[in-house]
């Protein structure tokens, strides 16, 4: 699902809205989550899941095709935890 069709669906549901409107909710919900796992905190939405910042060591690799090593700079991942009614819906949809 792309953010468009998000929008799309929502503006589905909600009748009464304009579709610039309810674009514009998108985007602050996703600034509001992308500022908050900036700062380092969490963002939990009950019923889908988690969003985390991890933080990954610095590491050595080889290049398999060229043997050359290189170094991996230390970096922040973002983690995604679902729920356990996200993964029961998706384990009976089986």
């Amino acid at each position: 699902m792309l953010k468009r069709d998000l929008i799309e669906k929502t503006t589905e549901n909600l009748d009464g809205y304009l579709k610039k409107d309810l674009s514009r909710a998108v985007d602050i919900i996703i600034e509001a989550m992308t500022e908050s796992l900036d700062r380092g905190n969490r963002v939990e939405i009950r019923g889908f899941g988690s969003f985390s910042v991890r933080k990954r060591q610095a590491r050595q690799t080889k290049n398999p095709k060229t043997g050359q090593v290189m170094d991996i700079p230390p970096r922040k991942t973002v983690h995604f935890a679902m729920s356990k009614s996200l993964k029961q819906a998706l384990i009976d949809k089986k």
